[in-house]
């Protein structure tokens, strides 16, 4: 049988200073390829973005752009990735595309659990990095809403960079019809990583639904698969609560949604699964460090400074070298309320590239 040929890469209209080497990976919104930026020699990715097909995805990268570029000039972290260049169009009538410059990476976390077996100092070494990107974006108010493995890039020396921002938000974010901040669309996160307040419709969440997909993240590292893979809402659901157990009282009237107290009642009752029967390798502090982020009530999950401190990372933390950053505006993502949508000049105007 013959071996399907990969997909060519489709054309890249990069200019003179770069030149494409092979293609890295692609998603709904585009493409990405190594390239030389060869006035530096620097090797570099590029991320082809189509995001004028939809106006959806015209404020996805908008949103991605100002909050990389929001982070590099407020907040210097190793775990972000950061934008070295834009390249424009050579005018607007051939604005169907758009080139992000940036930081090359020679993998994924999603790869390298699939292919290898990982230590246990591979394991908090990970998600320190990512806690550590994390405490920069929590302290601007910013929740990244798609965490998981696929968004953590890593190259050859473990170094770990938090990726692609399109679903990123304010908390403190609210719009024309006097929403309140922290209530955002259901449609977030990739499912297995999604917390169970996103899928059952709670009037408010924060933050913590990225320490819940840390944990989530720990919990496939420990494991090589992932905890929740579930198939639909209903199945993903029924497998955090086959783990998590059946929400407590307190925790049953914390659900807004009348629906969704009526789905929950409806469920059998379960009782919570201890960590150490699914993870019968994993240290004393690692199973703790699960427990206090995959909890069902989002007040009593960790932090991210709480997770940074924990016994489990203590190898890693150091507060001197853990930064925050100012808290973001919420009029930055002021655009995502407006029903029609024209990006406004400074998105055609990109700095000048960081290559020196």
């Amino acid at each position: 049988m013959s071996r399907k040929a990969p997909k060519p890469l489709p054309k890249f209209d990069v200019g003179e200073n770069y030149r494409i080497l092979h293609g890295l990976g692609e998603g709904a919104y585009g493409t990405v390829a190594a390239a030389v930026h060869k006035p530096s020699g620097r090797e570099v990715a590029i991320k082809k973005v189509l995001p004028f097909e939809h106006t959806l995805f015209c404020l996805r990268t908008l949103r991605e752009l100002k909050l990389l570029k929001f982070f590099s000039e407020t907040c210097v972290n190793e775990n972000i990735i950061c934008i070295l260049d834009i390249i424009k169009p050579p005018s607007l009538d051939d604005f169907k595309e758009i080139y992000f410059i940036q930081e090359l990476m020679q993998t994924d976390l999603h790869r390298v659990i699939r292919t290898q077996t990982l230590t246990d100092d591979h394991c908090q070494y990970f998600v320190y990095q990512t806690l550590r990107a994390l405490k920069t974006m929590h302290s601007a108010d910013i929740v990244h809403r798609d965490l998981k493995p696929a968004n953590l890039l890593l190259n050859a020396n473990c170094d770990l960079k938090v990726c692609d921002f399109g679903l990123a938000r304010s908390t403190r974010s609210t719009n024309p019809g006097g929403k309140e901040p922290g209530m955002m669309t259901e449609y977030v996160a990739t499912r297995w990583y999604r917390a169970p307040e996103i899928m059952l419709s709670f009037k408010m969440y924060t933050k913590a639904i990225d320490i819940w997909a840390v944990g989530c993240i720990l919990a496939e590292l420990l494991n090589g698969r992932p905890l929740f893979p579930g198939r639909d809402y209903g199945h993903q659901l029924d497998l955090i609560l086959d783990v998590i157990g059946t929400p407590t009282l307190e925790e049953f009237y914390g659900i807004t949604s009348r629906r969704s107290r009526d789905y929950i009642r409806a469920l059998p009752i379960r009782k919570r699964r201890p960590f150490s029967t699914l993870f019968p390798k994993a240290s004393a502090e690692a199973l703790d460090f699960l427990t206090k982020t995959l909890t069902f009530d989002p007040k009593k999950r960790l932090t991210v400074t709480q997770a940074l401190e924990h016994p489990y990372l203590a190898a890693y933390h150091d507060p001197e070298d853990e930064p925050s950053a100012s808290p973001l505006d919420p009029e930055h993502f002021e655009f995502d309320f407006t029903d029609t949508f024209t990006p406004p000049s400074p998105f055609l105007r990109p700095q000048r590239p960081r290559f020196e």
